[in-house]
């Protein structure tokens, strides 16, 4: 049993999930134009919340959002369930692929077995498609990996029965209803300001001042935790910014696509401009995670190597409070 299905690679999986699935149905929506108009850019830090023992910091907005937004400022339908029990996820599921129907599912990462064990920790907001089934198992589209993969049945229950944080509940979710008279440029600008408005919150550990407030307790760790504490902060930081929620260079180098594309379809030169200073932006937040990768190996040659990281941290964030300013202004 197999739907018709083409798998596409992604940087990020909700991104990359719902435009596999817009294609499918006949909507040819790029990564980024998802991301932008899903208003997919955000950053939170959470000291109170936990994630692998250390305190939670996010990227991206609630799973589901993105896809969500999009959505909702492109007039599509989209069919969200969950489950109380393992036999009506499965015969939901199965029901959808009978009726050729590929599906994006809501999974834990720590029981993903094609996944390398270094990526393999307690996160619940992964997404990928399921997009057929034989005796053994269910064939999945996951867009961060280069080609088709599988997992038993047996595998998939447990992924997408995940406990913890963000439990996915067996969520399942699929567009039904895609209208003709798509209106983009409605959609683009909306997106955009719902971003900036995110990102230039006045609320301490949101946007960029939550990024302020992140370089602050950077310079903390080492005395109020000690070393090996401050370096296992930094190491999950590090993690879900570049190699979990692709959150920092990543994400800024998604945007920046969509902005050169937002600004061919708004006929809007600023955008194109502003697109390679995101671009910029981005490298920089590589720079911070290589240099910060380097301190919790121990591998790093700089005095006062906390310091040096938070101000390049401090540095990003007065970068980007000056974007999205700029930003909100070429679209107001």
């Amino acid at each position: 049993m197999q739907t018709n299905f083409t798998h596409h690679q992604a940087a990020h999986c909700e991104n990359g999930v719902a435009s596999n699935l817009l294609k499918n149905s006949g909507l040819n929506i790029s990564e980024p134009m998802v991301f932008g108009i899903g208003s997919g850019l955000f950053f939170v830090y959470l000291p109170f919340l936990k994630v692998n023992y250390a305190p939670a910091i996010s990227y991206r907005t609630l799973p589901g959002q993105i896809f969500n937004k999009l959505a909702n400022r492109l007039n599509l339908k989209i069919k969200r369930q969950k489950f109380s029990s393992t036999t009506n996820a499965n015969k939901a599921l199965d029901e959808n692929l009978k009726n050729n129907i590929p599906t994006g599912l809501q999974v834990g990462v720590y029981h993903l077995s094609y996944f390398p064990d270094e990526y393999r920790f307690h996160f619940n907001a992964h997404n990928l498609v399921v997009y057929g089934k034989t005796e053994t198992d269910y064939l999945v589209s996951d867009p961060v990996m280069e080609t088709v993969t599988t997992l038993t049945h047996a595998e998939l229950d447990k992924v997408r029965f995940a406990k913890g944080a963000f439990a996915p509940r067996g969520q399942m979710y699929y567009p039904i209803q895609i209208p003709n008279d798509l209106d983009l440029k409605s959609a683009i600008i909306k997106g955009i300001k719902n971003t900036c408005r995110d990102m230039l919150a006045p609320v301490p550990i949101v946007g960029v001042r939550g990024i302020k407030f992140v370089s602050k307790q950077i310079r903390k760790w080492p005395i109020k935790h000690g070393t090996k504490k401050a370096n296992h902060y930094l190491a999950q930081m590090v993690r879900m910014q570049e190699e979990i929620g692709t959150g920092g260079g990543g994400f800024r180098f998604i945007y920046a696509a969509f902005l050169q594309e937002a600004s061919v379809i708004l006929n809007n030169e600023e955008l194109k401009t502003l697109s390679k200073e995101m671009t910029q932006i981005g490298d920089s937040w590589r720079d911070f995670a290589v240099e910060a990768s380097r301190i919790y190996k121990n591998r790093s040659a700089k005095e006062d190597a906390y310091n040096v990281i938070a101000d390049e941290l401090l540095s990003i964030a007065n970068r980007e409070e000056i974007f999205f300013k700029k930003l909100k202004k070429a679209i107001s």
